[in-house]
């Protein structure tokens, strides 16, 4: 009776292996579904693919016969169906060295194999971006080896790409623009509102991007991805959370960050909170004494004076704190739909504009305070993905609706002065995508959508007293109650008649539309017009192939046009951009266009030592750019208590960049490599017929790094280097910021050049602990990357411990 009690057991276990068994098949690192690996026995008579949930019906092996998961991008694995059991019937795969970095969703929005793009484009994983630890998503991007970042201070970080910047480049998170009607053309620091310990993925297109993202993407498009809510696929919940705490010398940096996931079977919740805390930043002690802060300014009994600083190697006052919350919502009623609700806010004290602390008036500092208020960003963004192989018109459409509200503000008083300058700025952004891909036939995949964008400025002026308290009504930096909006639809065409030739081509007209009132502010300016109104389109196209005649060998040609159309910061925005100068409104510009092309060779031998190589050139026509101007025959007029020269944006230059990119991996063994990179950049604009350089080219830079991994131990250690800027290398608006910059033998300010010598560390002691130590400029270098305001840090140990739980 026992034996026969027995074999029923054994039985039903049998039939539940054989008929009920279905397996889910998870990345190692990041605990994500797995679309689309391949499933086969050793004969590959029974072969499977698993869906959109990682998933995959196991009822047609057998108990004892060897199944292997296979998928170009993850090692393979070799398991039974019995062994399978074992594990709950969920297996991880774990990545390939360059796996993840071979997968990229900016090109398109779609998920495209990276060997098939054109265009070159930069990848930082999930592990990259928690073995390197940025204290912010500039430094994030500075990581990839291809962007350089300015500071005017700490709380900064404005990316420049290909000699393009600001709002040349175009930002986006989880898909959503974050470019807005008041990105300006000077430095920017809009992208530290992204929480970098929020990100699991980060893709950067290097050249132009407006064909898919529209307006402003003339040199680059950064593409953030936040981390996505984990369903369990089961009855059972599945939490996973991870907790970090980082400490930084230089700045005295205390970090903390913790996020958390809840997955059910069809709804999936994800929280992530970060808070940071910066105090003043210390300088390196070997390098231009130009750099040192010798003094600041600070109230005593009331009055402002000059006092002498106890460590001129430390930046008085550069500190500032940051705090970041994200909430995702997900929920997948069936394999076909999903909902994504994702909810952002960011925001950082007020912080010291520390480059124009640094201004003189003769031999007294200029200012008292010059300070941004809070930067503060909120999205709520709302995605719906569904996916049909029956329809005519899409295999997947995702429609994507945001909310922005941007807030920023900035305070400035000149030494000794009762009256401070404020104003303060509010935009709120709808956004508006639909996309679809729809794949033909293994040779033929078209891409194409439709946006609508809206953007509504507020904006603020007013002078305090800072003795009576009392206020009046000023000028405001733009026009309030300012409109700007965007129509656009695109599409975009893959071919791929065999394995080694891949062509892509697109288009995309857009129509851009802005309205400013400036009867409030003519009662300061008296500008001869009371409103400005821009409607211009603009039609760019793409085409592009990449021809891998051989594995060694990698062709990649790529010709484009981009655009930018004119803004509010453009048309309508009011402030000294320098000592003695102001920029006024202009309601007659025009979009600006570039014409790229970018030709690249990938040679790979034999994955031990590959080589990748970019050169690009492109013109800018139309740059918008500023100029002396006239307001009413005056070239001069008073602001804010000086005689300042009258300056406006203007379509009145060109200009021409060029550059060439290279870079090396060398795979001594699976334990050790080497990577190099090296960025040359060049580029002049005109001026009334004399070409000068131009502001956003960089010098020279690259990195080397060495790197060995063994089990549980990682160790990086790399060098950073920036090549010399002569005076006559910098343009001409940079030369008039002299007070950030080192002095010549001629007195003149230039850019010396610099290195540093740094060492990474990163050790999990298992599943749940790993601890990240690192030894930057080690030896203690005093730089200050080009056009900064800030001088970078000094001698820098940064020690992180993370905790996960799973």
């Amino acid at each position: 009776m026992k034996n026969n009690y027995l074999f029923s057991i054994i039985i039903f276990l049998v039939l539940q292996f054989s008929y009920g068994q279905t397996v889910t098949v998870l990345e190692a690192d990041t605990k994500t579904p797995i679309l689309g690996v391949s499933l086969y026995n050793n004969s590959k008579t029974k072969t499977l693919v698993t869906d959109i949930n990682g998933q995959a019906p196991l009822d047609r092996f057998k108990n004892n016969e060897t199944i292997i998961f296979k998928d170009f991008l993850y090692q393979k694995l070799a398991l039974t169906k019995l062994q399978i059991a074992q594990f709950n019937d969920t297996i991880y795969l774990i990545p390939k060295v360059e796996g993840l970095k071979q997968i990229v969703i900016s090109a398109s929005k779609f998920e495209q194999n990276k060997r098939e793009i054109p265009q070159t484009i930069v990848s930082l994983s999930a592990n990259d971006i928690v073995f390197s630890n940025p204290q912010t998503s500039a430094d994030l991007l500075e990581n990839t080896g291809n962007i350089y970042v300015q500071k005017s201070q700490l709380g900064g970080g404005s990316p420049m790409i290909r000699g393009f910047s600001t709002n040349r480049l175009l930002i986006t998170v989880d898909g959503v623009r974050m470019n807005n009607a008041i990105f300006r053309g000077g430095n920017l620091q809009n992208v530290i509102s992204i929480d970098p310990l929020a990100i699991h993925n980060t893709e950067v297109t290097l050249g132009a991007g407006s064909v898919v993202y529209g307006s402003d993407a003339i040199g680059g498009v950064m593409s953030f991805y936040t981390k996505k809510p984990q369903l369990s696929y089961k009855d059972k919940m599945y939490f996973s959370a991870n907790a970090m705490t980082r400490f930084a010398s230089a700045s005295h940096e205390k970090t903390g960050h913790v996020d958390f996931n809840l997955g059910y079977n069809k709804w999936a919740f994800l929280t992530s909170i970060s808070y940071t805390d910066f105090e003043d930043l210390r300088m390196g002690s070997h390098g231009p004494d130009d750099y040192l802060r010798l003094e600041y300014v600070e109230q005593q009994n009331g009055e402002d004076v000059v006092v002498e600083n106890p460590n001129p190697k430390v930046q008085n006052p550069t500190g500032y704190n940051q705090i970041n919350l994200m909430q995702k919502v997900r929920y997948e009623p069936s394999d076909n739909l999903d909902f994504d609700l994702g909810l952002y806010y960011s925001s950082t004290s007020d912080y010291s504009r520390y480059d124009r602390l640094l201004r003189y008036r003769d031999d007294t500092l200029r200012s008292a305070e010059w300070s941004y208020g809070p930067q503060q960003w909120f999205m709520g963004n709302f995605q719906l993905t569904k996916l049909s192989s029956s329809s005519s018109f899409y295999n997947k459409i995702q429609t994507t609706l945001a909310y922005q509200n941007f807030k920023e503000s900035r305070r400035d008083r000149d030494f000794q002065s009762v009256l401070r300058n404020v104003n303060e700025e509010n935009v709120d952004a709808i956004s508006l995508n639909v996309d679809f891909e729809k794949r033909f036939n293994s040779k033929i995949s078209l891409f194409y959508g439709a946006e609508y964008l809206y953007n509504l400025v507020g904006s603020v002026g007013e002078e305090q007293n800072i003795e009576t308290q009392n206020s009046v009504a000023a000028v405001t930096r733009y026009p309030d109650g300012s409109t700007w909006q965007s129509f656009a639809a695109y599409t975009s065409l893959k071919y791929k008649p065999n394995s080694k030739f891949i062509f892509q081509s697109g288009l995309r007209y857009n129509q851009v539309i802005s309205e400013s009132d400036f009867t409030a502010n003519n009662e300061f300016l008296n500008l001869p017009f009371n409103e400005a109104k821009v409607n211009t389109g603009a039609l760019t196209g793409t085409a592009g192939f990449t021809w891998s005649p051989s594995d060694m060998i990698q062709w990649k040609l790529n010709a484009s046009t981009a655009f930018r159309a004119p803004n509010i910061d453009d048309i309508g925005k009011v402030f000294d951009s320098e000592p003695g100068a102001v920029v006024v409104p202009n309601k007659d510009l025009k979009a600006e266009y570039a014409y790229s092309g970018e030709l690249g060779l990938k040679l790979n031998f034999d994955d031990k030592v590959v080589i990748d190589l970019a050169t690009y050139y492109t013109f800018l026509d139309n740059a918008l750019i500023r100029r002396d101007y006239e307001l009413n025959g005056e070239t001069e007029i008073m602001y804010n208590g000086e005689l300042s020269t009258v300056q406006a944006m203007q379509n009145a230059s060109k200009a021409w960049i060029y550059g060439f990119e290279v870079a090396m991996d060398v795979n001594f063994s699976k334990h050790l490599q080497l990577r190099t990179q090296y960025n040359i950049i060049g580029g002049t604009e005109d001026n009334e017929g004399v070409e000068e350089p131009t502001r956003h080219v960089a010098p020279n830079f690259g990195k080397t790094h060495l790197k060995f991994k063994k089990n549980k131990l990682l160790i990086d250690g790399f060098l950073v280097y920036n090549s010399k800027f002569t005076n006559s290398q910098l343009a001409p608006s940079e030369t008039e910021k002299d007070y950030i910059y080192a002095k010549d033998s001629n007195g003149n300010p230039y850019v010396p050049s610099w290195y540093t010598l740094n060492l990474r560390t990163q050790y999990k002691y298992n599943d749940n602990w790993t601890l990240t130590a690192s030894l930057e400029n080690i030896t203690d270098q005093r730089y200050r990357p080009y056009s900064s305001g800030i001088t970078a840090a000094g001698r820098n140990f940064i020690l992180a411990l993370k905790y996960t739980l799973l």
